[in-house]
């Protein structure tokens, strides 16, 4: 596997490398020694799936509070999807930045989304398929989010959601967050 930087400071598209032959292939979605060895987090505390049934389905934008911030691996694994990060850490040269990149069933890529950054997704297919391997478990109670779209971000989406939870659409905007502990 490859690590590489995206415009937004400590985030990482992840490059796999396909060996194969006549039976199929092999693709390592996740090596610890690898990621240590880059100074990136031990994604292997938490794997969850998510399912999305419609596209034009956006959930996010997330980010959990300390001390259950996380750093996740994302990899789709059936459909199609516009993932967006958003860098939250205030001394940061990239805070309030954002950045995206497609990612697809059969790609050969995952994305690397680092602590202090917000995490959202708008599915291009139906019924889309996503692992995330986390550092840290989901808490409820840390569960946060900014608003989709947050004018001072700035985020362009492929079209306005089809399908948006109102617990997305209830978020701050980032100004509205204040100090973030990150």
């Amino acid at each position: 596997m490859r690590l590489e930087p995206l415009k937004l400071e400590g985030a990482y598209r992840v490059k796999l490398d396909r060996r194969g032959d006549e039976r199929g292939h092999l693709e390592r979605l996740f090596c610890r020694e690898t990621f240590l060895a880059a100074g990136l987090a031990d994604c292997s505390c938490q794997t969850s799936q998510v399912v999305t049934h419609k596209a034009g389905t956006l959930r996010g934008l997330h980010f959990q509070h300390p001390p259950f911030n996380e750093t996740k691996l994302v990899w789709v694994y059936r459909g199609a999807l516009y993932d967006v990060l958003v860098d939250l850490r205030r001394g940061s040269p990239t805070f309030g930045q954002w950045t995206a990149l497609e990612l697809r069933a059969g790609g050969d890529e995952l994305v690397y989304v680092p602590k202090g950054f917000a995490h959202a997704y708008f599915t291009l297919t139906d019924d889309v398929g996503i692992v995330y391997h986390m550092d840290a478990p989901y808490s409820r109670e840390h569960a946060a989010g900014i608003r989709y779209d947050d004018p001072d971000i700035g985020v362009a989406w492929p079209s306005e959601p089809a399908v948006l939870s109102d617990a997305d659409r209830a978020w701050p905007t980032l100004a509205e967050l204040g100090d973030l502990p990150f």
